[in-house]
């Protein structure tokens, strides 16, 4: 359960969630998005407000317009191919017709360096490739933010540094992100700020580079430091 919670996620910024499993991160990430809907309080997105209580099929469609989530599981469509993955996004959700669809899904894979593996299936790929290939899927349809949750975590360690390079080159094209990760040394490098939580609330928050310095005492420093990261 959540309690407390409050914070401003800046146009074209990282907003990096980290703390202890059980924490409520994933819940939080979720709640932005309503997958899991506020018992109080009120959630905005994109200037779309949703009032706990007050929630409905309309809000709920509304604020998802604005967002799209990666999952640590990469939910694609196995009967379709990469191209038809990324594309499925903007035609099951009226935002192109399909042959619109399919060029706009061509550029964000050639963007992401995704684009010679277009004509394959999921189950060709690797478990890194298939992250980025939701990752794709997830911009193609130019939500005002991406929420991830834990992208790298269902990765063997070697495939961890592809999926973590695509978002920093998101972070350079400033897309709003809030990123869900254990990646410590990452979330400073990409993270404009950062909010630690535990037990369900914001114990602290601030700047990345400061708040999840190895540096850092207490609490926050001595969970940062039972980490290994990876750099990118």
């Amino acid at each position: 359960m959540l309690r407390h919670i409050s914070f401003e996620v800046q146009p074209g910024t990282v907003t990096v969630l980290v703390g202890p499993s059980g924490s409520g991160k994933t819940t939080l990430l979720r709640t932005l998005n309503l997958l899991q809907l506020p018992s109080a309080g009120s959630v905005t997105v994109a200037g779309v407000q949703a009032q706990a209580g007050r929630i409905n099929q309309r809000v709920i469609k509304s604020v998802r317009a604005n967002s799209a989530m990666v999952f640590q599981q990469f939910n694609l469509f196995r009967n379709k191919t990469v191209l038809e993955n990324v594309a499925a996004a903007l035609e099951y959700n009226h935002i192109l017709r399909v042959e619109p669809a399919r060029r706009r899904a061509k550029a964000v894979l050639d963007d992401l360096g995704l684009l010679q593996f277009a004509d394959q299936y999921p189950v060709t790929l690797s478990g890194g490739q298939q992250q980025r290939v939701s990752i794709a899927r997830a911009i193609a349809v130019k939500p005002k933010v991406i929420l991830f949750d834990e992208p790298t975590s269902a990765l063997d360690p070697e495939l961890v540094e592809s999926v973590l390079n695509t978002i920093a080159h998101l972070a350079q094209e400033k897309i709003t992100m809030v990123i869900v990760t254990h990646e410590m040394e990452f979330a400073r490098q990409i993270g404009d700020q950062a909010l630690f939580l535990e037990n369900g609330t914001i114990i602290d928050q601030g700047p990345a580079r400061e708040l999840l310095s190895a540096n850092n005492r207490g609490r926050i420093g001595s969970f940062v430091n039972s980490l290994h990261s990876v750099q990118v």
